[in-house]
């Protein structure tokens, strides 16, 4: 346990630190719930289903002293698609120019090959700190947990990977969150803030609806699914001669699945599905825009979308 003498506390405190730190690890490992526990606010889309963070998004922590911005990444993984190879690569780049690296690894499983590729890539970067995050450790009990502690330290050694902190959190249980925060601010370089105080991410507003909508059209549907779906949002307008103490925002989006038989089980019996999907995505995007929202929503095939260029770069990846 560390004890500061008053002097070095104050001068620590006139100083500003602000930089960009980054959570890595195979896909599902608890990146992006990490992410929003830290923030405070939904930012990252966090579904069961594994691979399901496309974009970069930048969850930003306010504090006095510092700022810290949180990049959460796709999960590296071995690529079969070319989708897959676009996601690896915005992986690489984005570790390349952060200050700091959290490598999430999750306590109730064992370390495993995915977790070794990683862990090996992320011995070539030698100047970048490395933190050892353990994540969802309200799965587990204490012997289990020792147990991982253990195994990371020594992964980290077989690979000559020096941790700067091997840190277990529970985001679900917000346990050590704080912590984990209070151990990367300084990691950060000195800096004045980077972004205005309110702001909690940079993600263009579109792009956060366009989550929101594609993880309420993840949830409930058949494992082999989450990669085939893709939103894109249209058009997000405020609705016109509407009293200024009654706005409605009209957003039409389009879901795009890679095949026709995809569309019944996004649609559903009736158009259940994706009824629900509208229901449960306009109140998210309500509480994240602050105004009532008319949703429309519609689902198109894009015929194997993952695997053609033209049609990634449509759908904006």
């Amino acid at each position: 346990m560390s004890v500061r003498n008053q002097s070095s506390e104050q001068s620590a405190e006139s100083v500003h630190r602000a930089g960009f730190a980054c959570f890595v690890g195979r896909p599902n490992a608890g990146k992006s719930t990490l992410t929003n526990a830290l923030v405070g606010k939904k930012v990252a889309i966090t579904a069961n289903q594994p691979q399901t963070t496309r974009h970069t998004v930048r969850g930003i922590v306010h504090r006095p002293d510092a700022q810290l911005i949180l990049v959460d990444t796709p999960g590296l993984h071995k690529p079969r698609t070319l989708l897959g190879e676009r996601l690896n690569d915005v992986v690489r780049t984005t570790w390349a120019e952060v200050d700091v690296i959290g490598f999430c690894l999750p306590a109730n499983e064992k370390l495993g090959p995915g977790d070794r590729f990683i862990a090996k890539e992320l011995a070539g970067i030698k100047r970048t700190p490395k933190v050892a995050v353990v994540t969802k450790t309200d799965l587990v009990e204490s012997k289990a947990l020792a147990e991982q502690l253990i195994a990371i330290d020594q992964l980290g050694k077989e690979l000559g990977i020096e941790w700067a902190e091997i840190v277990p959190v529970s985001a679900v249980g917000d346990q050590q969150v704080e912590l984990l925060a209070d151990l990367l601010i300084p990691m950060l370089p000195e800096s004045p803030p980077l972004y205005p105080e309110g702001d909690l991410t940079d993600e263009p507003e579109q792009v956060m609806v366009a989550e929101l909508i594609r993880e309420a059209a993840l949830e409930g549907v058949r494992d082999e699914l989450p990669h085939s779906i893709a939103v894109v949002v249209e058009e997000m307008l405020p609705r016109a001669d509407r009293p200024a103490e009654k706005p409605l925002l009209d957003i039409h989006a389009n879901i795009y699945i890679e095949r026709p038989s995809q569309k019944g089980i996004i649609i559903g019996p009736k158009g259940k599905r994706l009824k629900d999907v509208g229901i449960k995505s306009r109140k998210q995007i309500e509480a994240l825009l602050g105004t009532p929202v008319f949703l429309d929503l519609h689902v198109k095939v894009a015929k194997d979308w993952q695997r053609d260029p033209k049609q990634l770069r449509k759908l904006g990846f």
